[in-house]
């Protein structure tokens, strides 16, 4: 644009003079079209600061009732609250059953049946010998040949960041720091007297929610002059259950509401909101607001639901209802989670999203806000800007998928969900249980709950969604769980061989409470 400019200069310059009125303001127009052009360039480098920010904070076993915003009348979260005030509520957003493989999906935008992270642990965490099938081994750390969207952020000149969760790996080039962060600090596993890895010196008497939005906030600072890009993992609300003093009390005299009545859960939710409105505090006082988006998840359902599943030593801390069960299963309990997006001057402000949307649209979208290149390897999900722009937009892609080949359970002989794969088209929800062959359909809009399997009322529709998550397994190339030959010997012979291992890992056992992952 920049040598027709020049040229169309040099065309009139033979014909009118400079004098002329006609020449001044063609000469204006011709220098405004250059400047546009100018701008339009510098903000495709990559490297060019007025790119927008991103801040992503996901909570961790935060249920999708938790949150004042998402119908909560007893948990207390203003700042997430005012959040979603300002951008958009996505109210059909899906993550896994369990922390590992949602973040297995956030950082490689791949399904599990691409990367091998299905869950936690190595499939001989629950006594599946029992059981008729034999699940698909589990891949516990995340592959390292996928590039990691942090990877493809920094490559495209961002400095990056992240202090939490991250339960991918942490040995060697597992580590966060190693996939694509120029700074990482992992923690989790207590709330109180918590290790880092690595080692850090200043965590002593520090609250681990505070002490992560300390960093958090320590990388927003240093970098507020350059595009970041910040992953804010918490391990609230996780078990165990701790919390601060001040918060606990706040909510003890608190009469209850529904399944929403634990104080010191209560209290773990509060400090959770307190590091985001500390969060947007600081991005009003650095003048940084308007040039980030920040973005609020949890990765799976809540610790809760499991009673009226019949799971009565579940232990249920929140209630995920109107939904049905909780972390851990595939129904919409342990699947579905609040996600809400700010960007200001792109997500209108007060506005809802009921499009289904999952984990694997989260990489694509981090792409085209921050202008990152594609890593190379298949991408899964969509990307949602369109949605952040216009909630009532549609995606190209049709349906969402889960596949989970394995075993989670809840205590001896109960079952959060075993061996399952789903699909998700607009209304309609098709669960396949891979045991027995059973299908579970659902409509969504009518029946948010699931209670009423109408698989036997609409044939056709089982037929065609049935027909498209088969032949979407076939594409992905997802694996089955085999065949358990005999279970009950199986079991027996399991028993007998691992008595000895099962007593010496009895106080662990009991230390892992039924949320676990």
């Amino acid at each position: 644009m920049f040598i027709l400019a020049r040229e169309s200069f040099a065309s009139v310059e033979n014909v009118v003079s400079q004098e002329n009125c006609l020449w001044r303001w063609i000469k204006f127009l011709c220098l405004g079209l250059i400047a546009v052009n100018s701008q339009a360039v510098r903000a495709e480098d990559g490297k060019n600061p007025t790119r927008p920010n991103v801040i992503f904070i996901m909570a961790d076993d935060l249920g999708y009732t938790d949150l004042g915003c998402f119908g909560s009348r007893y948990y207390e979260t203003p700042h997430i609250d005012q959040l979603a005030r300002q951008g958009v509520r996505f109210l059909n957003h899906h993550h896994c059953q369990n922390c590992a493989p949602t973040r297995a999906a956030i950082m490689t935008g791949q399904y599990g049946p691409r990367t091998g992270v299905y869950t936690v642990g190595s499939i001989d965490r629950f006594d599946w010998q029992s059981r008729p099938l034999r699940p698909v081994e589990n891949v516990e750390k995340l592959p390292l040949d996928p590039a990691t969207i942090a990877q493809q952020v920094q490559r495209s000149g961002y400095q990056t960041g992240m202090f939490g969760k991250w339960h991918l790996g942490l040995n060697g080039s597992y580590h966060p720091s190693q996939r694509g962060f120029h700074e990482a600090v992992e923690s989790s596993g207590q709330h109180f007297n918590f290790k880092t890895t690595p080692a850090q010196k200043d965590t002593e008497g520090k609250y681990l929610a505070d002490y992560l939005t300390d960093r958090a906030i320590d990388f927003i600072e240093r970098h507020q002059s350059e595009p970041f890009f910040l992953y804010l993992p918490h391990f609230g609300v996780h078990s165990p259950f701790q919390a601060k003093k001040e918060w606990i009390e706040k909510f003890e005299n608190k009469p209850g509401v529904g399944g929403h009545r634990n104080p010191v859960y209560a209290a773990m939710i509060a400090s959770v909101d307190e590091s985001v409105g500390r969060i947007l505090d600081k991005l009003d006082e650095l003048k940084l607001a308007d040039k980030t988006v920040v973005i609020f998840a949890s990765d799976n359902g809540g610790v809760g639901g499991y009673e009226r599943e019949g799971l009565h030593k579940a232990n249920d801390v929140t209630d995920n209802a109107p939904l049905r069960s909780g972390k851990g299963s595939l129904y919409e309990g342990g699947t579905r989670v609040p996600l809400i997006v700010r960007w200001p001057g792109v997500a209108p402000a007060g506005v809802e999203c009921r499009t289904p949307t999952i984990h694997v649209d989260l990489y694509p979208t981090f792409l085209e806000i921050t202008s990152a290149e594609h890593p190379g390897h298949p991408l899964d999900g969509e990307s949602l800007v369109k949605l952040i722009k216009d909630p009532g937009a549609k995606l190209h892609r049709e349906a969402i998928f889960q596949h989970f080949p394995g075993y989670l359970g809840s205590g001896q002989n109960q079952w959060r969900t075993t061996p399952v794969s789903l699909i998700q088209s607009g209304d309609w929800k098709l669960m396949e249980f891979l045991e027995d062959g059973r299908l579970e359909l659902y409509n969504l809009t009518s029946d948010v709950g699931e209670q009423k399997n109408l698989a036997a009322t609409y044939p056709d529709k089982v037929n065609e969604l049935q027909s498209r998550l088969k032949a979407w397994r076939e594409e992905i190339k997802a694996p089955m769980p085999a065949k358990n030959a005999s279970p009950s010997e199986s079991n027996n012979g399991v028993r007998k061989g691992r008595a000895s291992q099962k007593k010496s890992q009895k106080g662990k056992a009991k230390a892992a409470a039924s949320s676990e992952d």
